[in-house]
């Protein structure tokens, strides 16, 4: 497994590939432990290796996203979950960007109206913050909610596609 550190104006972020694709960007200013941590759980023996040069096309999106210029990604990712996990995820990236949806949105999405709570866990699992667009997911009252990248980051990312 690949990766960098990605930094671009206030933002500092892990992410790292595998072969297959992209498969986790990290919180805002969190240190490289929240990758080393993850990518034991889901590439259990895998050996990380830092390649700037092989996440650059990965890192050029995100920062364009940053930007303002980019509204949706277009890299390949590779995700590791369960079917239902890749059923929310797909779902997520299906919300248009500088819109919201909530919790029981993506339940009825996925046509699974009652598993709203484990829409929510498997939200919270999401490992490639962003490109994943977890953080346009809000509490049906229109509240912000958990994200692992806290809601500090939530909040700047939703202001980000708010004023692009």
């Amino acid at each position: 497994m690949y990766w960098s550190l990605l930094v671009h104006g206030k933002w500092s972020m892990y992410v790292a590939a595998t072969s297959q694709g992209l498969c986790f960007v990290g919180s805002q200013n969190k240190p490289f432990e929240e990758l080393a941590a993850w990518a034991d759980v889901k590439f259990p023996g895998s050996k990380l290796v830092r390649d700037d040069e092989k996440l650059q096309p990965y890192a050029a999106q995100l920062s364009e996203y940053l930007e303002g210029s980019r509204k949706a990604f277009t890299i390949p990712f590779d995700f590791r979950g369960t079917s239902f996990q890749l059923a929310v995820w797909k779902s997520l990236c299906e919300i248009p960007y500088g819109q919201t949806q909530s919790y029981s949105d993506i339940a009825n999405t996925i046509q699974k109206p009652a598993a709203v709570r484990a829409v929510g866990a498997a939200i919270g699992a999401n490992p490639v913050l962003i490109t994943v667009p977890c953080h346009r997911v809000i509490g049906k009252n229109g509240s912000l909610t958990g994200y692992r990248g806290g809601l500090e980051m939530k909040t700047q990312l939703l202001q980000l596609e708010r004023d692009a």
